[in-house]
């Protein structure tokens, strides 16, 4: 039996906070498509289990590190869907220094175990000042 939407979204947590980003990619289905709302300098969607591998390649090297907080579920009428709020802290790789604590939020689409869609919404702006100046 596949894992619930909840199941699923907490064991991504999990992997993001171990820093374990190449095993993100496996829990999406292969066209899955993530939305991030408020990516800047626009809105940025990506489609397919293999573009998000690429990018969750790149955030092996990142300057800061994310550690989920604060994580609420919210069930909704579709037994597919759920809301969740939580916070990221974030830290500087180098240090381990925690630097922000940024609110999210993520509407997922999970089915038969795999998350078909995702609308984030992350405080991307703050996130990127932080990541600008880790890396100096």
């Amino acid at each position: 039996m596949a894992e619930s939407p909840r199941e699923v979204y907490l064991r991504f947590l999990e992997l993001v906070g171990q820093d374990r980003w190449p095993e993100l990619a496996d829990l999406y289905a292969e066209d899955a498509v993530v939305d991030q709302m408020y990516a800047r300098p626009e809105r940025t969607r990506i489609e397919g289990r293999e573009a998000l591998r690429a990018r969750f390649a790149e955030a092996t090297d990142l300057p800061i590190r994310l550690r989920p907080a604060n994580v609420v579920v919210h069930e909704t009428a579709d037994p597919e869907v759920i809301v969740a709020e939580f916070d990221y802290d974030v830290h500087l790789a180098a240090t381990g220094e925690r630097r922000l604590r940024s609110p999210n939020v993520i509407v997922l689409r999970i089915r038969d175990g795999l998350i078909v869609s995702s609308r984030d919404y992350h405080d991307t702006t703050a996130i990127g000042a932080v990541m600008a100046a880790a890396a100096g």
